[in-house]
């Protein structure tokens, strides 16, 4: 009852912090404990974003055996919490989608009643169904074989050329799901993690690394799968696959379709290669860039093993990738003088006192 009140104040209250507020009273009635400085902050939201010990807390409550059931009431919170329409609060929900994706999947082979884990998600699948309103998301590819719009060309014909064929389709459209079947849930939770890589970059370190390190644990291979320098794979050369000790078949092995592993490799890319400088230390940085590269190693190795073309490809470029990083250094500015005072003059007829002459 009380948890219910707490719910029913946070959707009564207009104000975003009154919405806070009220989410965070809600959650103390769950966790063990939450410091008051949450609630009085300015930003009670965003604080209850990057709070490592809250955040602990809850993941721990959903990695609990009795978890995700349908009368969880984490799960509820989540549920509710996401329904606020508070966009810093729908943040707190996305920080973790990956342990909710990672337990729920992982629990999937074992045919156990996972309600409050499939509410949670198929929230999300709705939030993202209407936001596109029935488009798929597509990105424009260019055509190397026609000429650019910065080319002259004799060939009249080139510019009726139809511009969708251009077209490549990143997620298609979605249709609206109640429930969540054996033929629907890789689709589900892919939606629900294209939504957190929307909002990657206000996720904290500590999301992201549950992330890779779920995605070792779905690949099902425990330790470096093989003994390769990550730069060569893709790169041309011979590839020692001799197996190392340590590799083994893990119990979280799930099925793996592109339309889950697609997703799940735009994550481990901005972990891996990340794109832009944050406010996380340099020893997070690092810690999330092992993660990662530990996660892609073992999804490559699982492509390699299921003979997965398209898997391997993308999962080989991504090593490639951090591979040309960190062998290219500072590029040379050729338009900076050099940092010598002296300028030496040569030439054909004679010295530099002759010239002088």
């Amino acid at each position: 009852m009380e948890y219910q009140s707490a719910a029913a104040a946070a959707a009564s209250t207009a104000g975003p912090s009154s919405k806070a507020r009220a989410a965070i009273l809600a959650l103390s009635s769950i966790v063990t404990a939450i410091p008051p400085s949450l609630a009085s902050s300015e930003n009670p939201a965003l604080a209850l974003l990057h709070d490592p010990d809250v955040a602990s807390q809850v993941s721990s409550l959903l990695r609990r055996p009795g978890s995700g059931s349908g009368d969880d009431n984490l799960c509820r919170w989540l549920y509710d919490t996401f329904h606020s329409g508070d966009p810093d609060l729908q943040l707190v929900v996305l920080r973790h989608v990956p342990t909710v994706a990672g337990v729920y999947l992982s629990r999937a082979s074992q045919r156990k009643p996972d309600a409050g884990f499939e509410c949670v998600l198929l929230a999300l699948y709705a939030h993202a169904t209407t936001a596109r309103g029935g488009q798929s998301v597509t990105v424009t590819v260019p055509d190397v074989s026609h000429p650019s719009v910065y080319h002259e060309t004799r060939d009249s014909s080139a510019n009726s050329i139809a511009t969708d064929l251009n077209l490549a389709v990143v997620s298609p459209s979605l249709e609206p799901h109640g429930t969540v079947r054996s033929s629907r849930r890789s689709r589900i939770v892919g939606v629900a993690l294209e939504l957190y890589h929307s909002r990657i970059a206000q996720m904290p370190v500590g999301s992201k690394i549950d992330f890779c390190e779920f995605c070792v644990a779905w690949s099902g291979l425990t330790g470096d799968p093989y003994k390769d320098d990550a730069g060569d794979i893709g790169g041309g050369g011979d590839v020692d696959r001799s197996p190392i000790s340590g590799q083994g078949t893990g119990s979280g092995r799930i099925p793996m379709p592109w339309e889950f592993l697609q997703p799940a490799l735009r994550i481990l890319g901005h972990c891996m290669l990340r794109p832009a400088p944050g406010e996380e230390k340099e020893k997070e940085k690092e810690r999330l860039e092992e993660a990662a590269v530990a996660a892609c190693r073992s999804l490559y190795a699982r492509s390699v093993h299921e003979i997965d073309p398209k898997a391997v490809l993308a999962t080989g470029s991504l090593l490639r990738l951090r591979k040309i990083g960190l062998e290219s250094g500072p590029e040379a500015d050729h338009t900076e003088l050099p940092s010598q005072n002296v300028i030496v003059l040569s030439s054909s007829s004679g010295s530099l006192s002759s010239l002088g002459k």
